[in-house]
Order: C-alpha cells, then structure tokens, then sequence
C-alpha cells in the first residue's frame, strides 16, 4: 500500500489516476481549486480532498502527484520540497502502474500517437470490460457506456493511453505499443518539429516488445523498426468493403490477406475505421478471441468530448469535440458532413494554444471545408501568453466564408443562438473551454424564453 497526494486531482487525467489508485488499495489525498463530479466520485472511493492549495494540505510522508501545469512556485510543490518528499509528475505514476501491472503478469496494451490515442485506449477498454474480462485501464477520456476513464481489475490486460506531447512516453515499456499516426503538433516542446517527434518515438519503441502501426500514415513510416501493420491498403491486418452508412460503418478484416472477421460499428468517417483496425490488430496479437468480442464493437458510442451529442435545442442538435489539431478537425467535418450533410454543419471553432495556432497556421485555413458555416472564437490560452497578431480575429478574417465571434462561450452562444435554424448540426471544436457550448446554449434559450 502507497500514499500519493495529488495537486490539481480534479481534472480528468489526475482524477482517473487517483481512482485507480484508490482501486488498488492505496491512501490518496489532493487538493484542486474548485470541487468538480470527479472529485465528488474520488471523495466516495475514500480520497481526502481540499479545495484550495494551500502547503498544511501536504502529508509529511507521502509520494507528491504533479502535472506539467503545476509551477514550482505552487505552495503545496514548495512544502513537499521542504518535507523531502518525491515529487513525480503524473507520466512517472502511470510507469509505476504499468510496470506493477507487468509484474502482475498482466499484458500491457499501450495506444499512441497525434491522433486517436483517446478513442482506442478507451474503445480496448470497453470492449474487454463488455466481454468481462475484468481489464484494468487508465485512459484519457471517459467511456460514455461504463462512466469512467480508469479502473483496477483482476483481468489480464491493463491499457493505457500514452501522451506524447512532453516525450514522456520514453517512460513506458509496453508489451504492445499502437503507434496510430504521427504529425507535427506540440511544437513548443518540439523544436524541430517531425525529427524531435521521431526520436521520441523511436527510442519508444526499442523499449517496446511489440509494435503496431498504421501503415497508410506518412510520419508513421518514417520510424524504424520491426512493425506489425494495419490500414487499407498494403499492410498486415487490412479493412476492404468498407459500408459507409448514416447510422454507423461496416467493413471485412484481413489478416495477411485470409479473411479475419467483420465488424459493425456506429461510429462515422474513415479516422474510426482505422481506430477500430488499430484495436483489433492489438486485442488480437494479445491473444483475445475476436469472435467473442466482435459484437461489442457496434455498441460503444464514441468518448467523451469526441463528437459527443450534448444537447438537443428546437430540432437543432449540438455536439461537443475535443479536436484541436487541423487533421482532427477536418476528420470531424468529414464525417458530420458524411452523416449530416455538409449544408447543415456549423462548425464553432476554439482555438486551443496561441503556439499550436501560430504553428500551423495554414494547416487549420484547410480544416473546415465541409462545413456549411464557419464561425472562430478566440483563442484559449491554455496558460500561454498573447503572441501578437495571433487572434482568432485575425484567423477568421483569412477564411472564405468564415465569422468572428468573441467574448466568452457564454457571449458567443447568446450571439450564436438567434442565427441557428432548423436541421443546424452545430459542433463545437476544440480543447478549451468551447465543451461549454452546449450547456451555453441551452442557458440562452432559456433566458429568451
């Protein structure tokens, strides 16, 4: 039994974290700034939270929990420091965990890349959890269906999303690593953009024992090493005869060109038919029976805050989407518009870092083209500071067809309300504070009324 105290334990990542813990039998405590349901949820498991940091919150012998956001200049960081306590950032728990995993003998199943790390890890967890195989998992989002995004189990498997963005996933080593795509993203940890990402991930994957990737991707064939591959075209486990419809896809899986199974799912556009791939090839090479799983698939509705539906208002349906990088967005707008038609999409776009913007800039000018409207906030800061010139004004004004709307989510949905009309799609994009859109809305229609 261990004792961690966890700085900022309310957001989604440290929470999920804490509760597995707490699972597994060991004595949290933490602090954050306001109370949240994640929280409210570790408060039942037995956690001892604090609102507010403050450096008395400190046990004097505990193993100090932080994420890159906490400053040095946090008191409860200054207190530890003064105890001699072990501060690990929230990438070096989740190595602790996976290898107490391994050592339980458990195969660890890590999902990696720009892209899609969230949805796979969080689509492997749910179908082992379907099939009772009692997994354990730490992932980056909740899973609709099962209300968490972590869990300590008996069963054999243990999965885990693995963040790339501050190369902390050289910490891991996985008994099969999913590498799903890589792009330039994280530029203000990536200096030098592609070359930097893959030298992270090639030193990822000599620390790995086995390597999936997908095959069709450009930065993803740009590692080296021995893989196992998926995609649609030339790779070892292949989807074809793939059935676009507006209530979901169905496709064939190959495996070295001999049929494997088939899969229903209910998800849109051609991004989770590779998501589905990538899980399949994993759960397979762990050695999970796909016909025993393979009808789990068409249940599961997507994570949170991934084209997640939240709200529906006169006829209008709104949902919330993490997506913050170009490639994201316009795999987004591809299948709303796949499902919705593209007339009907009104795109409400955050964008999410002043450096990821300024970065690829041009890069997210191309991203909206199927949507019907365009509409740009400003930006989140996401704790940066202003970088001249770099404003979501500005960025809309070099958009064909786009518009400004500043202010909060609140004034940008009281602005945006008035404007919607019967059959609007509207879909909230980005990694800030647009996941209030909904709710926003909804306020709005209520003070109109």
């Amino acid at each position: 039994m261990g004792k961690y105290h966890f700085i900022a334990i309310g957001g989604i990542g440290m929470s999920g974290l804490a509760k597995y813990l707490l699972e597994d039998g060991n004595i949290v405590s933490g602090s954050d700034i306001s109370d949240s349901k994640y929280i409210k949820k570790l408060r039942l498991l037995g956690a001892k939270i604090f609102i507010g940091h403050n450096k008395d919150n400190v046990p004097n012998d505990a193993i100090v929990i932080k994420s890159t956001a906490i400053r040095d200049n946090n008191p409860e960081v200054i207190r530890a420091k003064e105890l001699g306590l072990e501060i690990y950032h929230r990438s070096d728990l989740l190595a602790e965990i996976a290898t107490k995993a391994q050592q339980e003998n458990k195969i660890f199943i890590g999902f990696s890349g720009t892209h899609g790390k969230t949805t796979t890890s969080g689509l492997a967890s749910f179908i082992l959890e379907k099939a009772n195989l009692k997994p354990s998992f730490v992932d980056g989002g909740i899973i609709p269906e099962i209300n968490t995004n972590a869990q300590h189990k008996s069963g054999k498997y243990f999965i885990a999303e693995l963040d790339e963005s501050d190369g902390t996933i050289t910490k891991y080593n996985p008994d099969i690593l999913v590498i799903n795509n890589l792009e330039e993203d994280h530029l203000d940890f990536y200096k030098n953009g592609m070359s930097d990402l893959i030298k992270i991930f090639n030193q990822a994957i000599s620390q790995s024992k086995k390597i999936i990737v997908n095959n069709d991707n450009e930065g993803v064939n740009l590692l080296t090493g021995d893989f196992i591959t998926f995609g649609l075209n030339n790779a070892d486990y292949i989807a074809k005869n793939i059935v676009y419809e507006k209530n979901g896809t169905s496709f064939d899986i190959f495996y070295k060109d001999k049929f494997l199974t088939s899969i229903e799912i209910i998800l849109s556009g051609v991004h989770n038919v590779y998501n589905s791939l990538a899980v399949i090839a994993a759960l397979n090479e762990a050695g999970v029976d796909l016909q025993n799983i393979k009808k789990y698939f068409k249940e599961f509705t997507g994570m949170g805050r991934r084209f997640e539906k939240v709200c529906e208002i006169s006829g209008i349906e709104v949902y919330d989407d993490y997506a913050h990088h170009p490639t994201e967005i316009k795999a987004t707008l591809d299948a709303a518009a796949q499902r919705f038609g593209k007339e009907n999409v009104v795109a409400i776009f955050q964008p999410h870092r002043y450096t990821r913007l300024q970065s690829l800039w041009n890069e997210f000018k191309t991203s909206f083209n199927q949507a019907g409207r365009i509409i740009i906030t400003d930006v989140y800061a996401a704790s940066e500071d202003e970088i001249a010139g770099i404003t979501g004004e500005n960025f809309a004004k070099e958009i064909a067809n786009s518009e400004y709307i500043g202010g909060n989510i609140s004034d940008v949905a009281k602005k945006l309300l008035p404007t919607l009309k019967s059959k609007n799609v509207v879909i909230g994009l980005g990694a800030g504070t647009i996941t209030n859109l909904g709710k926003e809305l909804e306020k709005a229609v209520c003070v109109a009324n």
